[in-house]
């Protein structure tokens, strides 16, 4: 677990290049160890940011429930927080999340590694 706030900023700095690169599970456990130490806003970004992750990974193994249900239990605890939050744009992570679910939506669990390249989000974070 990050123990300083220094840690806990190179912490997120690796779970969003592991997101970003697509290693998704990876940055479920990166994300893991900032969560499980922090409290209020902060809990909710980290545990609605490693939701996502773990919502891609599902998605990318075939799991069309899990994925839905993690798209939207990430989004929900994002929604909690700031549209800019430790510098990472919350707001933008929120929208192409729910582009994604609506296009599993509209394909179906039969159809789903039929998503669009373009519909799998990085995650923004802007320099502190």
């Amino acid at each position: 677990m990050a123990e300083n706030p220094e840690n806990a900023d190179r912490e997120l700095d690796r779970a969003i290049e592991e997101f970003n690169r697509r290693d998704w599970f990876l940055c479920h456990e990166t994300l893991e160890e900032l969560w499980v130490g922090a409290s209020g806003e902060l809990r909710d970004f980290y545990q609605g940011f490693l939701q996502l992750a773990v919502a891609l990974y599902h998605w990318r193994n075939g799991n069309f429930k899990g994925a839905l249900i993690l798209l939207r239990g990430g989004c929900g605890l994002l929604s909690r927080v700031a549209s800019v939050f430790e510098g990472v744009d919350v707001t933008g992570l929120r929208v192409a999340a729910g582009r994604l679910e609506s296009e599993l939506l509209a394909l179906g669990e039969e159809h789903m590694d039929e998503v669009p390249e373009q519909l799998i989000f990085k995650a923004q974070r802007r320099n502190l």
